[in-house]
């Protein structure tokens, strides 16, 4: 990601060791870009707004409240509410090799606007959820949809161009939908077994889980939602990211690869015992979920 910030590193000015800040300001966001470079322990950093901090290169160990700590490394991100205090331990930075970290601060009408727009496409009739950045924070790994946005971002916050803007507008919205699907994920299907009574949509995410083995259809499951075939597979699309049968799909890969780790176990057996009824149909969705094969992730297991 480094490769991104050219203009960061022509016009900055490195004045502090330890979190040197330099911040691009735009009408409804702020980029700050921190680099520290000296190892240093506890550092104390807070925003007066919810953040989203990205990694650029490094290390880092977060301490954030009613969370254990956590190592930060590159690709990943972190949803922090307003007000929340981080301590922050740099045990790799070093004056040729600094850690970087990206900050971004949405002004809070935006980000009300977009939560607005998310509850109107995910309304389901009497089970209103109440969706915020501000309630948690919220630790975010291998989520190249995310990834891919804050990269953009940095180009867009650092290059010199007159409609930036515009294009931070729709950057900005499709961030705040994806952190709030990814806390959707988080709250309806890690959590489905606390909302069976109160929400629809994780009812489903548990029967999914206990009935892999069936044949499902957006109809099927739809039924069980009590909802059309139309409203439920649009609210299902909208709340989590994907579609009902792509995420039926991926708990049948997460079962795979625990399945694959027994050897005694035949591809053909593990394709079966998943709920696929072809074998070159599951070969292709596993590759797909995981860029490895079958067979390919077995003997990266074995090393």
């Amino acid at each position: 990601m480094s490769r991104l910030l050219k203009q960061h590193y022509q016009h900055r000015k490195l004045e502090d060791w330890v979190e040197n800040r330099t911040a691009y300001t735009l009408q409804d966001a702020e980029l700050s870009i921190f680099e520290t470079h000296q190892q240093a322990e506890k550092v104390f950093l807070q925003f007066d707004d919810p953040v989203i901090a990205s990694m650029i290169s490094g290390k880092k160990v977060m301490y954030l409240k009613d969370q254990s700590a956590f190592d930060f490394f590159p690709g990943e991100s972190v949803v922090v509410p307003a007000g929340q205090p981080m301590l922050i331990d740099f045990p790799e930075a070093q004056p040729d090799d600094p850690t970087e970290c990206l900050a971004l601060t949405i002004a809070p009408d935006k980000i009300r606007e977009n939560i607005t727009f998310f509850q109107e496409q995910t309304a389901i009739e009497k089970e209103a959820m109440d969706w915020s950045l501000d309630v948690q924070s919220l630790h975010i790994v291998d989520n190249q949809g995310i990834q891919q946005l804050v990269e953009r971002l940095i180009f867009l916050f650092t290059e010199s161009h007159q409609s930036k803007d515009v294009f931070a507008d729709l950057l900005l919205k499709e961030l705040i939908i994806r952190l709030l699907q990814t806390q959707a994920r988080f709250l309806l299907m890690d959590n489905a077994e606390n909302l069976l009574s109160d929400h629809r949509l994780a009812f489903v995410i548990r029967y999914i889980r206990e009935n892999l083995t069936q044949d499902f259809s957006v109809e099927s499951l739809a039924d069980k939602a009590c909802m059309s075939k139309s409203h439920f597979f649009k609210c299902f699309k909208h709340t989590f990211g994907v579609s009902p049968i792509e995420y039926v799909n991926s708990e049948r890969i997460k079962k795979a690869k625990k399945l694959l780790l027994d050897r005694r176990n035949t591809l053909a057996d593990v394709c079966y015992r998943v709920g696929f009824n072809n074998l070159s149909y599951f070969i292709r969705q596993f590759k797909k979920h995981e860029q490895l094969t079958p067979t390919q992730f077995r003997k990266a297991a074995k090393a």
